[in-house]
This record gives structure tokens, C-alpha cells and sequence, in this order.
């Protein structure tokens, strides 16, 4: 099927296939230079907008696939572009489906566009619908804070992008709520050296080397989920000069850096790879997965993330059945970090090994530390009530 429809053709021509359908359609990189050719057609027409020539379902497609950097290796991931598919996808098929129960009564579409058609008032009432409604149709009681501002900022941010590039005349963000996430409201991701200690010891006692390993490299190094998932072999080298193991790792925006692998760590990764019939030499022209599941594929993000959830919860501590929030990848990020900052590590190397780019990410993985650090109590240590403390 071919994404460039009609300029003329109504925004409901996809509304027969279901949201994964349509990402899989719109994570296809070929139909982006045919828009880039739209694009030099309208500067040469002198149209009054870049996107002149294009349709709704286009400029969705040509948002999410932008190139703002002449360097191929800058271009957005294909994780980031599914997550923001699914979110304005879903956003267009439900303001359509849903719209009379969430009151967008739009009179008419204007030039075959829904988006061109909207008001500041229907996206109000499309994220009063999305904070109280949507959750319930997907069997949730409700969404998260933090879920909230994501989705809010991925539908607002592609709203901005569609009026300053006048695909659209009216700024239909200016009555969207603000949806920030307080410190209270961000989920307990932390985990101390006592419980990454606890889990280590205890898949290495069941002699689980592939759940150990896992934790291993991900306790040790901070690395994100994703960058675990596209580690290659080639990416692990030996430095002979310092005498140590190093990954460097492709993180976000496909920035690179370079984590220490420890001697016990490497150990886990051959073990790894040996219980999957891998094998475990270094080769800096192997491309393959560092990591793979059973059926010798890399990991997907999500996939490592309810894997990691539901072993973890094997071990049958109390302190992970007590736990707000599930165990995933990113618990073991904050843990690094905790177990860093103890360790004597300033903030800056913190957030220089984790690849923040602002200390502000940073401290907030370290929140509660500092919190807890800073209670006029611990000045009482000599004062008169010392002797009950």
C-alpha cells in the first residue's frame, strides 16, 4: 500500500488497520525523499507553506522520519520513531473515532484535513478524554504522571511542528494543560548495593548465567536498555595499554561512549554467550549482538524489559514484593548511580558515565540521596539529645 495518497482523500482511509499495522507501514524510509521532492515543488511554486503538497498521514510520516543531521549516524532511532508513531497515530484515529464522546464536534474537514479541521478547544477536550478515558478502553485504571507528560509532550510537540511550519494557522497547543512531573510523582527506580548484592549473589547461587549475566553488565555499567539491546561483539575490545576490557556503547541520538568492563563482568558476558552456543573470542569485524535471546536474535527493549520484571521476581525477596514500581533495566541505571555516588564518585563523572547530557538528569537519580544526606538531624550528633539518636 502506498503512503501517498491523495491530497484529496479524507483522513479516515487508514482507519481500517489497527495501530501496529500502520507503524510497521510508516517505519518504511522509502517514501521520504519522494516528500523531499514535495517540499523542493512547493519552494519552487513559492507556495505559502513548505508542506503545501502534502496530506495529513505525509506529514506525520515526514515528521517522525526528519532528517535534521547530515550525519547518517545522527538520525533518529527506529525506537524513538515507534514510540512517537504510536502516539500520534493513535492520537488521529481516536480524535476520529471517538469524537463524539469526547466532544469534538468538528463541522466540517477542512481541505481533506483533520488536522487542518481542529481548534484549540477539541485538543483540549482530546487530552481531558486521553487523562480519564483512554486509560479505562485499554483496561488500566489510570495512567501514570510521567505517562501523561509523554504523551502530552509527543502530541504537542507535533502540533508545534505543524504550526510554525504553517501546515496549520492556528497554534492548537495554547490550551493544552501543562502535564510536568513533580519529584513526588516519579516512580521509585532506586535500588541500594545491599539489594543488587542480594540478586547477584542469588542467580549466581541458581546458576542462571544468562539472567546473571544480564544483571551483571547492567549493574556494573549503567547502560541504558536500548544500548544493552544494540551492543555488537565488535563494540567489546581489550585496551592493552591499561590492561582492561571496554564497550562502547551507541546511546541516544546514537552518541557514542565507552563504559570499563570489569574482569568478573567479562566473565559474564563469555558465560553469556557460551549458553547460547556464541562464540566468545574477541572480533572487531563481527557485527553481530553482543546479547541474544534463544532464538539468537538481539533483544528488544521491551521484551528485556518484562523478561528482567519476571525473572527478578523468582528470587522472592520481600523488598521486591513490597516494590511500588516493576524491576526493569532502568532500575539498575539509578542503581549504578546510588551505588557510584557511595562509592565517592562526584556527580559529574555520575553523569558523564551514564551519558547525561545535563547534571540536572542526573540529580535526579540521585534525589533522594541528597535528601536524605541533608536532614538538619544528622547535626544533633553532638548535641544534647546524642545519646538518643
Amino acid at each position: 500500500m502506498s503512503l501517498l495518497i491523495s491530497i484529496n482523500q479524507e483522513i479516515g482511509s487508514f482507519q481500517n488497520m489497527t495501530v501496529p499495522q500502520l507503524i510497521n507501514t510508516f517505519l518504511s524510509q522509502e517514501y521520504y525523499e519522494a516528500l523531499e521532492l514535495r517540499i523542493d515543488q512547493a519552494e519552487r511554486d513559492k507556495s505559502n507553506s513548505t508542506f503545501a503538497y502534502f496530506n495529513d498521514y505525509e506529514i506525520l510520516y515526514y515528521y517522525c522520519h526528519q532528517r535534521k543531521n547530515i550525519d547518517k549516524d545522527k538520525i533518529i532511532s527506529e525506537g524513538t520513531k515507534r514510540e512517537y508513531l504510536r502516539e500520534l497515530l493513535q492520537f488521529s484515529k481516536n480524535i476520529v473515532q471517538f469524537s463524539e464522546e469526547m466532544g469534538v464536534d468538528i463541522s466540517h474537514i477542512n481541505e481533506g484535513s483533520l488536522f487542518k479541521s481542529l481548534e484549540p478547544r477539541h485538543i483540549k477536550s482530546y487530552q481531558e478524554w486521553m487523562v480519564n478515558e483512554l486509560p479505562l478502553k485499554q483496561g488500566r485504571k489510570a495512567y501514570s504522571p510521567a505517562t501523561i507528560a509523554r504523551k502530552t509532550t509527543i502530541i504537542k510537540g507535533f502540533l508545534n511542528f505543524l504550526y510554525k511550519n504553517g501546515y496549520i494557522e492556528i497554534d492548537l497547543t495554547n490550551r493544552l494543560a501543562a502535564a510536568t512531573v513533580s519529584a513526588d510523582e516519579r516512580p521509585d527506580r532506586d535500588l541500594g548495593p545491599k539489594e543488587a548484592v542480594e540478586l547477584l549473589k542469588f542467580f549466581k547461587e541458581q546458576q542462571h548465567p544468562i539472567i546473571f549475566g544480564i544483571l551483571h553488565v547492567l549493574i556494573t555499567t549503567g547502560i541504558r536498555n536500548i544500548e544493552f539491546c544494540r551492543a555488537r561483539v565488535c563494540d567489546l575490545t581489550y585496551d592493552h595499554v591499561r590492561g582492561e576490557y571496554f564497550l562502547k556503547i551507541h546511546g541516544k541520538g546514537n552518541k557514542k561512549r565507552i563504559v570499563p568492563i570489569k574482569p568478573k563482568v567479562y566473565h559474564s558476558i563469555v558465560e553469556f554467550r557460551k549458553i547460547r552456543g556464541l562464540k566468545t573470542v574477541l572480533d572487531p569485524k563481527d557485527t553481530s549482538p553482543l546479547f541474544v535471546n534463544v532464538e539468537g536474535n538481539a533483544y528488544r527493549n521491551s521484551y528485556l524489559s518484562r523478561y528482567i520484571n519476571k525473572v527478578v521476581k523468582r528470587a522472592g525477596f520481600e523488598w521486591i514484593e513490597n516494590r511500588p514500581n516493576p524491576i526493569t533495566p532502568h532500575v539498575f541505571r539509578h542503581c549504578f548511580a546510588i551505588i557510584s555516588y557511595h562509592s565517592g564518585a562526584d556527580i559529574y563523572k555520575i553523569m558523564r558515565s551514564l551519558g547525561h547530557e545535563k547534571i540536572e538528569t542526573t540529580m535526579i537519580y540521585l534525589q533522594k540521596e541528597f535528601e536524605k544526606e541533608d536532614n538538619a538531624l544528622y547535626t544533633w550528633t553532638n548535641g544534647e539529645l546524642a545519646d538518643f539518636l
